[in-house]
């Protein structure tokens, strides 16, 4: 009863962009896991100076887990409508804007990769926060 506030092409929507984050974040992941060095996607080691990390491996790991597989949870989450969906969107959305932020400062250089990426993070978690307070005005959990 209380999804009907919902507009019916949040859902995909959000579905459709989480997807699309997911299967990035598991290719990149995946590259750079396999060659932690960077060279595979032409990122030299060297922008990693100044940061807790010798190389990408672990920066691919949590790449590939979080933003590619949480992601495509969050996905099948929207698109099945289930309780949790916008929760999820607004932590994944969270995460991601908190992942480009983090990089950036890292680097020390913006590129307009990290500005859509940011876009994205934020458009997430604002779908999942539409999500949420559509069961309910203040924000409850239907009984």
């Amino acid at each position: 009863m209380q999804a009907s506030r919902l507009p019916s092409w949040v859902s995909p929507l959000l579905g459709g962009l989480q997807t699309f984050i997911g299967v990035g974040a598991l290719a990149g992941g995946l590259m750079l896991m396999l060659e932690p060095s960077g060279s595979g996607m032409g990122f030299p080691v060297e922008l990693l100076q100044g940061s807790p990390f010798p190389d990408y491996r672990i920066p691919g790991v949590f790449l590939f887990t979080v933003n590619g597989l949480g992601s495509l949870v969050g996905a099948g989450l929207s698109f099945a409508r289930h309780r949790h969906a916008g929760e999820a969107a607004a932590i994944l959305g969270g995460i991601l804007m908190a992942w480009i932020a983090i990089q950036v400062a890292i680097i020390g250089s913006l590129h307009w990769l990290h500005m859509l990426y940011f876009a994205l993070g934020f458009v997430e978690l604002a779908l999942g926060l539409v999500i949420r307070r559509s069961r309910d005005p203040l924000g409850r959990r239907p009984a």
